[in-house]
């Protein structure tokens, strides 16, 4: 097909490209003419690819696999826009496009900064490694070939799967382009790293390679952040950052690129930290290709709702392939250097910005690591780590990293006193005192917290102080200070959000009030909008002050589930925020077996106490599943009666056509089992999934009487939510006005180089 042919000539562009500059290098060849072309032949086939993909979404060609997964004729074109980048190959495709976009500009700069040979052969082998695994794994595959058997040949669908309903949103639009779109970047410093590892030239590359630095922490840290806000907004979890693995795995090549940089400001200002920062550069986009792996290997496909299925054999060795030869090729190289980049032992005391900086990216690298490992666990065992692990171990990190931000940047490159830094900072620190001891008047009870909102209010305060100093002299220093400001806020928000919000689960019968906390919660109906959701009026009185959510729930036809999505409110000072469970209508329940059981929640069956432990399906059913065929789920129950406790399977085999086909799993005493009739597996994060089951063999019981229609919620109070929101706007204007400034202080060099070398 073209599409693939298109795919085929990139690659094979790309790889002439990487040759021909790596000949250039060694030849010492002036002008790579054919180098250019062939790089600039491989853009403009991955942006042939891209449209040519596009039209056919567009044009609802559903012969092409990828297209009938993803799209159907029903989605509005904003939302069919999306499905270019909803699955692996689309997204894929995208991400190799920002690639090749970047990497025009970045052929033009690399140039006048005379890198270009060095930094262009190894970017566009990166390029050729991209478009490699799109040919192993392409959008433009039929639908016959993907699905042999299935249709006749030349028989093509009338309609698409269509896009998970998770992701219909507006924020679709925006999340995944903009963190592949960091993806790519951090693709630019890992080149001009290799290249002056290459030239020998270990320090120029700091400079050249800082706007595209910046750039990276910007669109990675975006992402993150609108993507937390999609999650607060539509996911019925009720929050913002749930630990999930694959949230995890684009959150590391974020402390990467942050840590490096910080160490790369220290090598200019000082010469150290030379060869932190090439390890630092290899790894930041090593992590962000095993981000990739972990996505698309289907490793996490149980431990994450953000991951892809199996992607097949091939792919996934081709991923680790990846993986490994970029990782071989930054730390051999680097290894040969590793003598010359030794620097001269200079003794520096503590109290310097030099110091404080090396500790502060000591402490994050380690976060970093225990994320890594935390997030890994899928990959050499059956379990995952629960979100617990990493509030635990990253507290007392995230408490040091508060004083740090405020010391680091009060502290001077040369070494000072005690006395001058205590000067400087016993305002803030006396601030600080005060606003935490009217924090404990409030009720901040737990000490971790306290530690952690006095290291924030100390940063915040400090940074604030320099923001205002900086403002007087030049608006375009303001990077610094503004970013720390925002990560300051950040913990402040995790605080008041995370570990004071009050979450209640509410029982709300039919217009008859409910009192939670200071709010009067009334159901007053629901209704079924055109979209075939139903919306719940719930109103909701708070000291005089009156508002109506409406949170929606609805069973999907494109998964069967039951879907959930929350509505809240937000003041000045917290959010309150409403999550339907369930709607428990008047119609009487005349079968009296059939019982739900929440996930981890014990619930009484007769004489036993039965628990869903967790959801169970092998990697061959979720294949299945994914191409259309059969799928057997089951549900892992532990069931106590008495003084003994078994563990036993309940399955369903769901077939294409057919209703579903339970199996009931029995007792050691071959006369109690249970049947799965039907699973909400929720949401990252989320407590409400659950199961209905049918119990065999236990005792009859009286009908359950008629009652009035209820909903069930969760009702919550996230206090000072605001702070996380501003802090990601913070962060992002911090970098958006550093990467100015680097870019006008790298054309301010740029000019002098000319001008000393005309006036020789």
């Amino acid at each position: 097909m073209i599409g693939q042919v298109i795919v085929w000539i990139a690659f094979a562009a790309a790889i002439a490209s990487a040759f021909t500059y790596y000949r250039a290098v060694v030849q010492k060849i002036p002008k790579p003419h054919f180098a250019r072309r062939t790089f600039k032949l491989a853009v403009g086939s991955v942006i042939a690819a891209s449209v040519l993909l596009m039209v056919f979404i567009l044009r609802h060609q559903f012969e092409y696999a990828y297209i009938w997964g993803y799209s159907s004729r029903d989605l509005p074109l904003e939302l069919l826009i999306t499905t270019f980048w909803a699955g692996q190959e689309g997204s894929l495709l995208f991400w190799t496009l920002c690639g090749a976009l970047m990497g025009i500009p970045l052929l033009r700069y690399s140039a006048r900064k005379q890198q270009e040979f060095e930094v262009m052969s190894i970017y566009s082998l990166l390029l050729a490694f991209l478009l490699l695994i799109l040919i192993l794994k392409s959008p433009f595959q039929s639908i016959w070939a993907a699905q042999p058997g299935q249709l006749a040949p030349g028989e093509v669908p009338a309609d698409g799967k269509g896009l998970n309903p998770l992701l219909q949103n507006f924020w679709m639009i925006i999340h995944p382009p903009v963190l592949f779109i960091g993806f790519a970047a951090l693709a630019v410093p890992f080149a001009f790293a290799l290249a002056a590892l290459w030239r020998r030239s270990y320090s120029d590359w700091l400079s050249t390679a800082m706007p595209w630095v910046l750039f990276g922490v910007l669109s990675l840290g975006a992402g993150l952040m609108i993507g937390g806000y999609w999650a607060y907004g539509v996911l019925g979890w009720g929050g913002w950052w749930g630990w999930d693995p694959v949230e995890n795995s684009s959150l590391i090549p974020w402390i990467l690129v942050m840590i490096l940089l910080h160490t790369m400001i220290v090598q200019q200002r000082t010469g150290k930290l030379a060869r932190t920062n090439f390890v630092l550069a290899i790894l930041s986009f090593v992590s962000v290709v095993y981000s990739t792996f972990l996505t698309r290997s289907g490793i996490l496909a149980d431990a994450s709702v953000h991951s892809f299925a199996e992607p097949g054999a091939l792919v996934y060795t081709m991923l680790l392939v990846w993986i490994a030869s970029i990782t071989v090729l930054g730390f051999v190289l680097l290894a040969k250097r590793w003598t010359e980049l030794k620097t001269a032992s200079v003794s520096v005391g503590w109290l310097t910005r030099e110091s404080f900086i090396t500790i502060a990216a000591g402490f994050m690298a380690a976060s970093a690591l225990i994320i890594l490992i935390g997030t890994s666990t899928p990959v050499f065992s059956n379990s995952s780590v629960e979100p617990a692990f990493y509030d635990r171990m990253n507290l007392p990190i995230a408490i040091i990293l508060g004083v740090l931000l405020a010391i680091s940047l009060v502290l001077q490159w040369k070494e000072e006193s005690g006395a001058g830094l205590f000067k400087r900072t016993w305002v803030a620190l006396a601030v600080s005192v005060g606003v935490l001891i009217l924090l404990v008047i409030l009720g901040l009870h737990d000490w971790t917290m306290i530690l952690l909102a006095f290291s924030s209010l100390f940063a915040l305060i400090i940074n604030t102080r320099l923001l205002l100093e900086r403002m007087r002299v030049s608006p375009m220093a303001l990077g610094g200070p503004l970013a720390h400001i925002g990560l300051a806020l950040l913990f402040l928000g995790i605080i008041g959000s995370g570990r004071y919000g009050k979450k209640h689960t509410v029982t709300l019968i039919l217009n008859e009030p409910k009192e939670v906390q200071d709010y009067r919660l009334t159901y007053t109906g629901a209704r079924q909008g055109g979209d075939g959701k139903w919306h719940f009026a719930v109103r909701v009185e708070n000291k005089g002050t009156v508002f109506h959510l409406m949170p929606v729930m609805y069973r999907s036809a494109f998964n069967d589930q039951i879907m959930r999505e929350p509505d809240y409110t937000s003041f000045l000072t917290k959010d309150f925020y409403i999550e339907p469970v369930s709607l428990e209508t008047t119609e009487e329940n005349t079968h009296d077996h059939v019982f739900e059981l929440p996930k981890g929640i014990p619930t009484k069956i007769d004489d036993m106490t039965v628990t869903l432990i967790r959801f169970d399906m092998g990697t061959e059913h979720r294949e299945n599943m994914s191409a259309g065929g059969a799928t057997r789920i089951g549900a892992l129950l532990e069931v106590k009666k008495g003084k003994k406790t078994e563990r036993i399977t309940a399955t369903t085999l769901y077939e294409p056509g057919h209703n579903p086909h339970p199996t009931t799993a029995m007792l050691k005493d071959g006369k109690t089992g249970f049947k799965l009739l039907s699973l909400n597996a929720g949401s990252a994060g989320s407590a409400q999934s659950s199961i209905q089951v049918e119990a065999v063999g236990v005792h009859d019981h009286p009908p359950v009487k008629q009652k009035p229609e209820t909903l069930i919620v969760e009702a919550s109070v996230k206090p000072f939510i605001a702070f996380v929101w501003l802090a990601a706007l913070l962060v992002t204007a911090g970098s958006g006005l550093a990467i100015v400034r680097r870019a006008k202080e790298n054309g301010l060099a740029e000019r002098s180089g000319v001008e000393k070398s005309r006036r020789r």
